[in-house]
């Protein structure tokens, strides 16, 4: 059997002039500060008074005690990421990954989140993805969108061929596939496929020397407010929210309640809307710490608790800047989910977080060379260097590692039809984007059936009811 014409018959067309029409409508245009405080100090987190309501319905009293544990396990946490650095990110190499990570790998990455997998793609074709994105933006000059406005360092392009030839390349799609294993599912009825690695677009950034204008303080994407107040994804912290000292139990892999959970309530340019397991870039430069690099906090599971849990808290005094437990008080009256907003990105600092120390915890990653990827769990706290000290660009794309689910599929389908006129991917800002520019990426730029799978013109290959259900909904 022909599946690539079964697939066609379900509705599929690469032909543009007959391409089917996209599911969901493209959101507002934008630039990328409109998500992020720390690139707009003007934008305001007030909430609601039905969030005071909302602290309510989750609280109860076994949550005292698990603040106080949290608490007093940040003491302890910070101090041993400060005095390890870059040091405590593990790093494997691409040779090392596909032999199989060790049992010691697997538990630092599951600890700190995050992971540094180098060689997977050879320098010299990390360096011509660079030059041909240059050559990109040239011929296309007047057309280009980025931040700032001005003089670009991270830019609104989604459709190049060398983000396409990045994203398909069959290392990088590997290497997604081994960290999407290290996920599991508590439900075996979760339809999920975490072997088969999707093309998820976002960005590149080539940020030179000197900037200090593309700062992104500590965040955390993929939901804000929504974290706390969508059911399903409130599910994914069910162990933290039970009180006592089952926040010990959290378990940051298990995809199950991950599946379903409305992580864009409000329809926000910027807000990832997929289950996105891995965030992730790679590297088309050489770049050190201080050359405006990757910052992390690599304490998934304890940074999470205490991200959770503390809305319900507050110093017992305004301006007290006091850490010690007995100097904060429980706060349901209040409104307030520090950081968190509706239609933002969900940030952190010294005044929102203060427990995390953010300051001396937060730690950029080690030396990357060209071809080098990074990526650090959903959950992980991350940032951008304030300033990039070095003497040369600081360049990378980003990639991250999503699984195949129903929901993704059926992004996948729209994201595949604005690949194909040119426009920005469904969860970014919208408008007219790439559709006018010259040598813009297509189909015939993905040289494999494993990389055009990604991109949604192929179908999967397995006869299971869950993937004819997503080509299905694919193809549709």
């Amino acid at each position: 059997m022909d599946v690539t014409r079964a697939y066609q018959s379900e509705g599929f067309s690469a032909n543009t002039s007959n391409a089917p029409v996209p599911t969901r409508a493209q959101k507002n245009e934008g630039a990328i500060l409109d998500f992020f405080s720390t690139l707009d100090p003007n934008v305001s987190h007030d909430l609601p008074a039905r969030f005071s309501d909302l602290k309510a319905e989750i609280w109860n009293e076994g949550l005292l005690q698990s603040w106080k544990e949290v608490l007093a396990e940040l003491e302890t946490e910070t101090e041993r990421i400060a005095s390890l650095g870059s040091k405590v990110i593990p790093k494997v190499s691409y040779e090392e990954l596909r032999a199989g990570l060790s049992e010691d790998t697997i538990a630092n990455v599951k600890q700190t989140g995050v992971i540094l997998v180098t060689g997977a793609v050879q320098r010299e074709d990390a360096l011509k993805w660079k030059e041909s994105i240059r050559q990109y933006i040239n011929v296309n000059r007047k057309l280009i969108r980025g931040f700032p406005s001005d003089d670009p360092q991270i830019y609104e392009l989604y459709n190049s061929e060398a983000q396409t030839l990045a994203r398909t390349h069959p290392n990088i799609l590997n290497t997604q596939r081994v960290l999407l294993s290290l996920w599991h599912t508590s439900d075996p009825n979760t339809e999920i496929s975490l072997a088969n690695p999707i093309s998820y677009f976002d960005r590149l950034r080539i940020r030179t020397p000197g900037d200090a204008t593309f700062t992104l303080g500590p965040h955390v994407d993929g939901g804000s407010i929504e974290r706390w107040e969508d059911p399903q994804f409130r599910s994914c912290w069910r162990k933290i929210l039970q009180g006592n000292a089952n926040w010990r139990e959290h378990d940051p892999f298990d995809a199950s309640p991950r599946v379903g959970a409305k992580q864009d309530l409000y329809n926000a340019a910027n807000q990832c809307s997929v289950f996105r397991p891995w965030q992730g870039w790679t590297s088309m430069s050489t770049t050190r710490q201080n050359e405006g690099t990757l910052q992390v906090l690599p304490m998934l599971s304890l940074a999470t608790a205490y991200l959770i849990l503390r809305p319900f808290f507050r110093p017992r005094h305004s301006s007290s800047n006091s850490l010690r437990v007995e100097d904060w008080e429980i706060d349901l009256s209040n409104p307030l989910f520090p950081g968190s907003g509706m239609g933002k990105g969900q940030e952190l600092n010294e005044i929102t977080h203060p427990h995390l120390q953010l300051y001396k915890s937060m730690v950029a990653i080690p030396k990357v060379e060209p071809g080098d990827q990074i990526y650090w769990h959903c959950d992980v706290v991350h940032a951008v260097e304030h300033q990039h000290k070095g003497t040369k660009d600081s360049s990378v794309m980003y990639i991250p590692a999503v699984p195949l689910t129903i929901y993704n599929a059926g992004y996948l389908r729209d994201q595949r039809i604005h690949f194909e006129q040119g426009l920005p991917a469904p969860d970014f800002p919208g408008g007219e984007g790439e559709s006018h520019f010259v040598g813009r990426a297509g189909k015939e730029t993905i040289p494999t059936s494993f990389g055009r799978q990604a991109y949604g013109f192929d179908p999967f290959d397995d006869t299971s009811e869950f993937i004819k259900k997503v080509n299905s909904r694919v193809a549709a």
